[in-house]
């Protein structure tokens, strides 16, 4: 029998926790699930990450409540795929980001959504806290997804790239030799900004199939202006967070620039910031790209999806779900995967995507009780 693996997350949208059953070796998604972060905790967390305040006493309860959401999410996700928690190797939880910064002296990131509540009301093993070894090997400890992006989705026949759009961007460039490696990073804002422009103006959560988006026109002078942000012209390794890109850094832009925009044409000019910036990534990293998969919520983005294929003219444009794994789903496969390498005593990272010093095995296990999970 297949050895079976739950995938857990919140992403930098923060709008849900997804979580994925899976078999590896070979692959397979069996159940996948998701439920809403409810609205006043997605607001609490919401002011935590931009305020880059909070009390201990927040911080604390923040964490539990975070644990016991994915613990309920992943019980779910058992009774939905009739799945007994003692079929189930381990759950692998990144969790919530709350900060990341991998810059400076003493880089560190912090994720919430307590392992030890998880491991004891589901009783599975649980892996989490993924990133901070690769930091402590000097590496920026993000994007963790190409290693996943490469033992699944590689071609040797066209030069693929696959591109995650959530809060933020990553991209994966993963080229036909396999003896040649592969490298990634986050190419900056995904649909933090717009989801947050959006909440802001309508009171909605996101701008579905980016129609708002479209309503609007480009506005070139303030989208050079975000464009000549530092981060975008840095080279790789690198990573970011909406600790960095927030409606905070949108309101200094438009502050300084003393621009006077409708509601809608900003957000045309974020839809296009994000658009751009993939763009410029892939130009000048990875110019022989033929092929983007695109996955996370962005690829239900019709306005992103169409501005890329009509900036990417050398480049089909599709979604992961063209080979076998929906978009949704990928990133909570990825943690799958994750956790299979860390009880395995196998790296995660590859230092030539985070930087690191050297591969890590990644994450810290906390071990299961089966008799916990027969009382849930």
């Amino acid at each position: 029998m297949a050895q079976r693996y739950i995938g857990l997350l919140s992403g930098t949208s923060m709008d849900a926790i997804d979580t994925a059953l899976v078999e590896l070796e070979p692959f397979r998604i069996l159940t996948t699930h998701s439920i809403p972060i409810p609205l006043a905790l997605r607001q609490q967390l919401f002011a935590v990450i931009e305020r880059s305040t909070t009390s201990l006493e927040e911080l604390g309860t923040l964490d539990i409540r975070l644990g016991r959401l994915f613990a309920e999410t992943a019980l779910e996700l058992l009774a939905k795929a009739k799945c007994s928690a003692t079929d189930v190797q381990a759950i692998g939880s990144h969790g919530q980001t709350i900060y990341h910064w991998a810059r400076g002296p003493d880089p560190f990131t912090l994720q919430l959504a307590d392992p030890n509540t998880i491991a004891e009301i589901t009783g599975i093993t649980t892996i989490a806290d993924f990133r901070r070894r690769d930091l402590a090997a000097g590496g920026q400890g993000a994007p963790l997804a190409p290693a996943f992006h490469a033992a699944f989705l590689r071609s040797s026949h066209h030069h693929r790239a696959v591109l995650n759009i959530g809060g933020m961007a990553n991209i994966s460039f993963l080229p036909t030799a396999r003896r040649t490696p592969i490298w990634g990073f986050d190419t900056g804002p995904g649909n933090a900004l717009m989801d947050g422009w959006i909440n802001r103006h309508l009171n909605q959560s996101m701008d579905r199939e980016g129609c708002w988006a479209a309503s609007g026109r480009v506005n070139k002078t303030l989208l050079r202006y975000l464009l000549a942000d530092p981060y975008f012209s840095l080279s790789p390794p690198k990573s970011t967070g909406r600790e960095y890109f927030n409606l905070v850094w949108l309101d200094r832009a438009l502050i300084r620039t003393g621009m006077k925009l409708s509601s809608p044409d900003v957000q045309a000019t974020l839809c296009a910031l994000t658009i751009t910036s993939i763009e410029l990534a892939i130009q000048k990293f990875s110019p022989q790209t033929e092929e983007l998969l695109v996955c996370g919520g962005g690829a239900n983005n019709k306005a992103l999806m169409e501005g890329l294929q009509k900036q990417l003219v050398s480049c089909r444009v599709a979604t992961t779900e063209t080979y076998g794994i929906h978009p949704q789903w990928v990133e909570a496969c990825v943690f799958a995967w994750l956790a299979k390498q860390t009880l395995e005593d196998r790296p995660g990272n590859l230092p030539e995507v985070t930087g690191a010093r050297h591969p890590v095995i990644l994450g810290a296990i906390y071990p299961g009780n089966i008799a916990a999970s027969s009382r849930a």
